[in-house]
């Protein structure tokens, strides 16, 4: 995990390996928190994984393989969805690259690129929304249209939508993992924050036919 991330922090070195979790159950207060009260999924239906991310998080671009072949193998009642981190600064101006990426259509196709663009290419170097719209603009996104809907009520609506998120979740780092409004894994590693999150989904699925019978 990483703390609010700044653009200093966009060529950091990649995720040191951590301790693996001791085989067994997960522990609350270890490796996930329980939060105080329940707090609203970001979308509706389905058992929620919520990925609270940011394309300027190095952790965030390292974890994204290891999403992508994980949602492939979920379940259809558990629904993964993006969260992007308004933590302030160029985190703003990547989610709100991320709305308008999703208003327009393309979020799923660009999605990777836009991590590759950052770490790879480096070819997003101050983060502004200039910096994000010619990268998309390279992808074969409209570059006006981009920085139009960036600039948009719309996308400032879901920002603070997404600030508000994270705020009621505790999260203050990224990436991590909410899952149906009730937990945030913990875990130390990357892997173990997947293996925490299929135990948490398992306990949802457990205990929805009792919370059905209230």
């Amino acid at each position: 995990m990483i703390r609010r991330t700044v653009l200093t922090l966009l060529f950091m070195l990649p995720f040191a390996a951590a301790a693996q979790l001791k085989p067994g159950i997960p522990m609350p207060g270890k490796d996930y928190a329980v939060l105080s009260a329940p707090q609203p999924t970001w979308g509706v239906g389905g058992i929620e994984v919520a990925e609270v991310f940011s394309y300027t998080c190095i952790h965030c671009a390292n974890f994204q393989p290891m999403v992508n072949a994980w949602k492939k193998k979920l379940p259809a009642d558990v629904k993964f969805r993006y969260v992007p981190a308004a933590f302030g600064g160029v985190n703003d101006n990547a989610a709100r690259a991320f709305f308008a990426a999703e208003a327009l259509g393309v979020q799923e196709r660009t999605h990777d690129a836009i991590f590759k663009a950052v770490f790879i290419d480096k070819k997003i170097k101050t983060g502004s929304l200039e910096d994000f719209a010619d990268a998309y603009a390279r992808l074969g996104v409209d570059r006006a249209k981009m920085l139009a809907v960036m600039n948009g009520t719309t996308v400032s609506a879901k920002l603070n939508r997404a600030r508000q998120f994270a705020t009621r979740a505790g999260v203050n780092g990224t990436p991590m993992l909410v899952i149906n409004g009730k937990y945030r894994v913990t875990a130390r590693t990357l892997e173990d924050s997947l293996r925490v999150a299929e135990y948490l989904i398992a306990k949802e699925r457990a205990a929805a036919p009792a919370a059905a019978k209230k």
